[in-house]
């Protein structure tokens, strides 16, 4: 990326990537189709602008998942006004998103839901001990706290969600259920991982080496740091488990080192 474009957010970058592909599409490739004599539709040429949007994307270093975003946006807006859907229908659209996904925009960490398969395989990397002390720190709709506490009653497991909805079908689920965990809304940036034998997340390649930090900082020496699919930058795990599950996910497990001090202290 650019240096010059770092200090914006990924969605300011995708919106200039819009706009930039939109002037592209009304300047130079609509008046060179013309030329040429070919006809296009107005879905054909928000594909075209889409296209240049999606390249103007990755080459101002957008993540990979940003891709079809670009690349839709415009295609699906044509098709969506095409349609004579009223305007609460829209409204209510944006408030379900919004709740959704509420702080994507600040965090760049989008909604994901654990498998049942990565629920099983974290199940077997838990350390053999009574009392165990889990946090995931996206919990999402809750589902593994939930099938992890079905199975080690001794232990005790918690979650926090930042997102609204989510969070709201998640306590509704733990209602439902039983549950003896918890689950939190809020960002769990300002909490303490300290006390904690596991910490798992489910987020997005950008807030992992901060929270790599934040964990080594934090958690005592010899737990576990479990993140699914998005690896620690420049940080070898202990382990690597793959998951035949929908995604073909991989479980990253990071084992906390002595501290530098404690190391001093020996």
């Amino acid at each position: 990326m650019p240096d010059w474009l770092r200090s914006f957010s990924p969605s300011l970058v995708a919106l200039f990537s819009q706009v930039a592909a939109t002037l592209i599409t009304l300047v130079l490739a609509a008046p060179m189709l013309a030329a040429f004599e070919v006809e296009t539709s107005l879905v054909a040429d928000a594909l075209i602008q889409g296209g240049i949007a999606a390249f103007l994307g990755l080459r101002l270093g957008l993540a990979s998942w940003w891709l079809p975003i670009n690349l839709l946006f415009s295609p699906a807006l044509v098709v969506t006004l095409s349609f004579d859907v009223a305007p609460s229908w829209f409204l209510a659209a944006f408030v379900l998103l919004f709740l959704a996904y509420w702080s994507v925009f600040r965090s760049q960490v989008p909604l994901y839901l654990s498998s049942r398969k990565a629920w099983a395989a974290v199940a077997g990397l838990l350390p053999n001990k009574a009392g165990i002390r889990f946090l995931d720190v996206g919990a999402g709709l809750g589902g593994m706290l939930g099938y992890l506490d079905a199975r080690h009653p001794d232990g005790s497991f918690s979650g926090m969600e930042i997102a609204p909805l989510p969070f709201a079908l998640g306590w509704a689920r733990k209602k439902a259920t039983g549950g003896r965990y918890s689950l939190q809304w809020g960002d769990f940036w300002p909490h303490s991982l300290a006390g904690q034998d596991v910490v798992y997340a489910y987020l997005s390649p950008v807030p992992m080496a901060r929270l790599w930090r934040k964990a080594c900082e934090e958690m005592p020496p010899g737990s576990r740091f479990i993140s699914n699919t998005f690896p620690v930058p420049g940080v070898e795990p202990e382990s690597v488990v793959e998951l035949d599950d929908f995604h073909h996910s991989s479980l990253y497990v990071y084992r906390i080192p002595e501290r530098p001090e404690m190391d001093a202290l020996a």
